[in-house]
């Protein structure tokens, strides 16, 4: 339970910064590509949204309620980390 209750804060959090810059029509970096559009954003956003709610099949109480929050916290460390580069990529993307 605990495991499940990281990883949809995980997928949670993560649909934020896709969400957002998708909504506003900006460009930004998903698993696809380095500089993807604001659709393509959007659509990972949801894919996210939809991965993280079916691991909240239950409630969030005692010890889930912080491993959703851990979750939550890594993925937004782990982002603010990653998009603070200028030149940020994934390994596998190639332009």
């Amino acid at each position: 339970m605990l495991l499940k209750s990281f990883f949809a804060g995980l997928f949670l959090f993560n649909s934020l910064p896709h969400l957002i810059k998708g909504i506003t029509g900006q460009t930004h970096m998903t698993p696809f590509k380095r500089v993807s559009s604001a659709y393509l954003n959007i659509l990972w956003a949801f894919a996210n949204i939809i991965l993280g709610l079916l691991l909240l099949v239950r409630p969030l109480t005692g010890n889930a309620m912080w491993a959703f929050l851990v979750g939550g916290f890594f993925i937004s460390m782990a982002d603010a980390q990653l998009f603070s580069k200028p030149d940020a990529r994934l390994p596998w993307h190639k332009d």
